[in-house]
């Protein structure tokens, strides 16, 4: 039955994405989807129905949005098969230690978020969501036809029933566990050959090196970044390694989000779900996403808010498709830098992706960097530099990040440099990071 559901699924993606001409045809369908799935889900679920309260079916747009904290609260009674979060996260737990990632509750798949925000969340899935989710991913992703051999290798935290959906006859798939060694990781893609290469930029930019360097010998098709934000300074690195674009699959626990397209755009699902806009700027360019995902059931996600920062696109993509383009997946709202006003009792913020360009730009010699702010007076740089440039470039940076500041109208505090720490691959990288909690109501750490 669930090979059936992956290759309607497929059949089903495809179509999808040609079917509608207009923005208005496809929000009109959406919103179709929603009321349908809320007719099956609100009797079976004790949380969403009394969150609905007298609204209509097609008022749920007017729901407050939830998030983590919410959902994982409510955990027993948002999920409709009656799954206790205890016996959810023992059985979550009991995977990440023995790595064993096959136990199942009642038939579902379970998984543990990798907690980035401080926060470690569950995420259910039952073998139909299971199937149609392996459908979409390989509509979207897959290099050639559903019937074309492949060979993916796939580098996660951790492994799922969910991605082993994937694993079909023409189709192998080969997961690398990130909490093994590099050098292992190479003896067996060396052997492997794969098609596909997906894995964290982190990673990826380690077998970058490792492929410069001769010990890494593949040339797969196709290069697919996962689970951390991909930094242009590794985008360049890597695409220039193996010769090949980098794409990338916007996923967290909370859904399937977006794909790339063949032109390396970052699309919506908006074949499986709505993401509203809750803007963070005057332009309206940066915004939070509040998803309503109408392709799972066993635990909803309706109008659920997430703390990344997404930079809509604003000009076409050259695929035609109207589904909402992303310029970039920036980070966390915890990654905001906020520093004091120059001249006001205030304070200012500055998102990540200014505190990332303005490293970049600074030299041509960096290759790898991470800033951290340790508080609002202090922040700290580290640099990889390209032969005897050190100085140089840390000077640079150093007023590069200043300007920025200012342009902000943001006090500059103290910069200061720590030598270069190569990333182990078992934690997310991130190299924008703000390390200090900030309540931006109170105005203070």
């Amino acid at each position: 039955m669930e090979i059936m559901t992956l290759l309607g699924q497929y059949i089903r993606t495809k179509w999808l994405a040609r079917r509608f001409s207009t923005r208005e045809q496809l929000e009109k369908w959406q919103d179709r989807q929603v009321q349908t799935l809320l007719a099956r889900v609100l009797p079976a679920s004790p949380f969403y129905l009394k969150r609905m309260g007298t609204l209509r079916l097609d008022e749920w747009r007017k729901l407050a949005p939830i998030d983590k904290k919410l959902m994982m609260e409510h955990f027993d009674e948002l999920n409709t098969r009656r799954i206790a979060k205890e016996e959810a996260f023992r059985i979550a737990l009991a995977a990440e230690n023995t790595r064993d990632f096959t136990p199942q509750i009642k038939g579902i798949t379970v998984g543990l978020s990798s907690g980035t925000s401080g926060n470690r969340g569950l995420f259910l899935v039952g073998p139909q969501e299971q199937a149609k989710w392996a459908g979409t991913i390989l509509a979207k992703a897959l290099p050639g036809q559903l019937w074309s051999e492949q060979r993916i290798a796939f580098f996660l935290r951790a492994n799922s029933n969910l991605y082993e959906a994937v694993d079909r006859r023409r189709i192998q798939f080969a997961f690398f566990d990130l909490q093994h060694a590099l050098a292992e990781h190479l003896e067996r893609l060396n052997r492997y050959q794969p098609t596909v290469l997906v894995a964290p930029a982190s990673m990826l930019r380690m077998l970058a090196k490792a492929q410069r360097q001769g010990s890494l010998r593949v040339s797969p098709v196709k290069v697919i970044s996962v689970a951390e934000v991909l930094d242009p300074l590794d985008e360049a690195y890597i695409e220039a390694s193996f010769d090949q674009r980098v794409h990338q699959i916007y996923q967290c626990t909370e859904g399937l989000l977006a794909v790339s397209c063949a032109h390396g755009t970052l699309h919506v699902n908006e074949d499986i779900l709505v993401m509203e806009k809750e803007y963070l700027d005057e332009r309206k360019e940066r915004f939070f996403p509040i998803l309503t995902d109408f392709s799972r059931e066993t635990q909803p996600i309706i109008r659920y808010r997430l703390n990344d920062i997404l930079t809509e696109r604003r000009t076409p993509c050259p695929c035609g498709s109207i589904f909402m383009a992303l310029e970039s997946v920036e980070g966390r709202s915890d990654d905001l830098f906020w520093f004091w006003h120059e001249t006001e009792n205030r304070p200012v913020s500055i998102f990540p992706d200014f505190i990332r360009r303005a490293v970049i730009a600074a030299s041509a010699e960096i290759e790898e960097y991470t800033v951290r702010q340790l508080s609002m007076e202090q922040v700290e740089v580290a640099l990889l530099v390209n032969g005897a440039q050190a100085a140089d470039a840390k000077r640079q940076v150093r007023q590069s990040l200043a300007a920025v500041i200012r342009s902000h109208g943001g006090k500059v505090p103290a910069i200061h440099f720590v030598p270069y720490q190569l990333h182990s691959g078992t934690k997310k990288l991130r190299r924008v990071e703000r390390v200090f909690a900030f309540d931006e109501q109170q105005g203070r750490n």
